[in-house]
């Protein structure tokens, strides 16, 4: 049973087919659904320090709009949540706090070497998240 669906978004387009996809099975079990954007601070704090306000600003003025971006896709009523740190460790925080039973989430879909030098949020997630992931990755014609 899935009584609480929690959606990680960052806006991207390869967020987008996760969300329609979080919804359409929060829709099958009547599950409740939390939106949560994740200000990234080690990206904060790796720019130069005195662009971090205005990065961080900016940072969040793009939460409102991925989260506008889920609320649009939404036929039921949702709760929001921006939270500022490292993406996946807040993402399996929020989850455990709302004590969801499912978190969902974009992928890029790297392949090869990429994968492993850049790392992914969602593979973070889903090694240390104690609840089930799911993973959607963007078709080739999206």
């Amino acid at each position: 049973m899935i009584d609480t669906v929690v959606i990680a978004t960052d806006g991207s387009e390869s967020v987008t087919r996760a969300v329609e996809v979080a919804l359409d099975l929060a829709e099958r079990f009547d599950a409740a659904v939390h939106a949560l954007y994740v200000v990234d601070a080690g990206e904060v704090e790796s720019s130069p320090e005195k662009l971090r306000e205005e990065l961080r600003a900016a940072l969040e003025s793009q939460s409102e709009d991925a989260l506008d971006a889920v609320r649009d896709h939404a036929d039921r009523e949702l709760t929001t949540a921006v939270r500022e740190g490292h993406p996946a460790v807040e993402i399996t925080e929020y989850a455990r706090e709302q004590d969801a039973d499912l978190v969902a989430t974009g992928t890029r879909g790297r392949h090869g070497e990429n994968r492993f030098l850049i790392g992914s949020v969602a593979e973070r997630v889903v090694r240390s998240c104690p609840v089930p992931v799911l993973t959607v990755r963007q078709l080739a014609d999206d």
